[in-house]
C-alpha cells in the first residue's frame, strides 16, 4: 500500500493518509470544505462543497487521476435541505457514466463542517 499525499489539499486532522493507493484502487479520505492554504472552512454549504471537490482533485490528481476515475462517492452532509445544492454542484465534475454515490445526513461532521466527501478511483 502506497500512502498518497498533497500539500494542495488540507492535512490529515489525525492518524489517517489523505489517501492511499494499491493494486490499482485509490482510496480518499473523507474530505472537509477546509482551504489548505488557510486551514479555515468556508462559511456556506456552496464555499465548502467547492473546496470539497478541489481538495479531492488535487489528490487525485496526485496520483495521476481525475473526477474519470471515480468509482464510488460517499457523501456525508450535515443538512439534507442542501442535497438539491449539492447535486448542482457536484454535476460540474462527474459526467456519465456516473460514478455509484450514496449521500448520507449526519448529526454532525469534524471541526463541524458542512460537507464531507470520501471517494474510490481506479485506473
Amino acid at each position: 500500500m502506497k500512502s498518497i499525499h498533497t500539500d494542495q489539499a488540507p492535512q490529515a486532522i489525525g492518524p489517517y493518509s489523505q489517501a492511499t493507493y494499491k493494486n490499482g484502487f485509490l482510496f480518499i479520505s473523507g474530505q472537509l470544505g477546509i482551504d489548505p492554504k488557510t486551514g479555515k472552512f468556508a462559511t456556506t454549504f456552496e464555499e465548502q462543497a467547492r473546496l470539497v471537490f478541489l481538495n479531492l482533485y488535487h489528490i487525485l490528481l496526485a496520483n495521476n487521476m481525475s473526477f474519470a476515475n471515480a468509482m464510488k462517492v460517499s457523501v456525508f452532509m450535515k443538512d439534507m435541505d442542501d442535497f438539491a445544492k449539492l447535486n448542482s454542484i457536484y454535476a460540474k465534475y462527474f459526467s456519465e457514466p456516473f460514478p455509484a454515490r450514496e449521500a448520507i445526513e449526519v448529526a454532525r461532521l469534524p471541526k463541524d463542517g458542512l460537507i464531507e466527501i470520501s471517494l474510490i478511483a481506479t485506473d
